[in-house]
């Protein structure tokens, strides 16, 4: 079992920067693949980034890359998000959630757990 925690979501300039963190609890957490997703009012809920479970290999939607950066530190159990250049259209919920296999995906089905999520308001 793993819980996941979001924290750093807040309103924030377009321009700006933001570093969400997730806190896992649970003795297996280097063993989860770990992703990020978010919800943006009256969509779906959209795959953002994921890390594999040693952190060597990590994946992003095309709209986030060369803006965001996920990172894990396993001797704290923490996944997280920097966020870079964000735009009006990074408002969001943001989830990070956590895989069993390890193995990095965008696909929201394959994960286990995930966290209740922390809010990103991005003002133009």
């Amino acid at each position: 079992q793993v819980q996941l925690v979001e924290s750093g979501g807040q309103l924030v300039q377009a321009g700006g920067s933001l570093r969400l963190s997730c806190a896992a609890s649970g003795r297996t957490f280097g063993d989860y693949a770990m992703g990020w997703f978010r919800q943006a009012p009256g969509k779906e809920r959209e795959f953002v980034a994921a890390i594999a479970w040693r952190g060597t290999r990590t994946y992003y939607t095309d709209s986030v890359k060369a803006r965001f950066t996920i990172s894990r530190d396993n001797i704290k159990n923490t996944v997280y998000l920097q966020m870079n250049r964000l735009k009006p259209e990074d408002t969001a919920i943001y989830y990070c959630a956590a895989d069993r296999s390890g193995g990095i995906t965008e696909e929201q089905s394959q994960y286990d757990y995930w966290g209740r999520g922390t809010q990103v308001t991005v003002s133009s």
